[in-house]
């Protein structure tokens, strides 16, 4: 089965809320320049650190802080 055959396949398993969700996600990336770049770019295949660990750490605690903010919010500051 072609990839195209499976994934109308699924399509017609969704709901037309979840396929019309997947469609606004497919036009999206298809305007994103930076959606093509993520795409095309090489798989990452760096070890991950420990420095990495303490990165994801911080994170972590500024989210459980308040210290972060949802992309939603911070576009709609950034509009006003």
């Amino acid at each position: 089965m072609t990839v195209k055959a499976q994934l109308l396949a699924r399509v017609e398993q969704m709901s037309e809320d979840e396929a019309s969700a997947l469609l606004r996600i497919a036009d999206r990336r298809a305007g994103d320049p930076l959606s093509r770049l993520w795409d095309e770019a090489p798989d990452d295949d760096e070890a991950w650190t420990e420095a990495d660990d303490a990165a994801a750490a911080e994170g972590d605690a500024d989210i459980t802080a308040g210290r972060a903010v949802a992309l939603d919010e911070l576009r709609r500051n950034l509009a006003s």
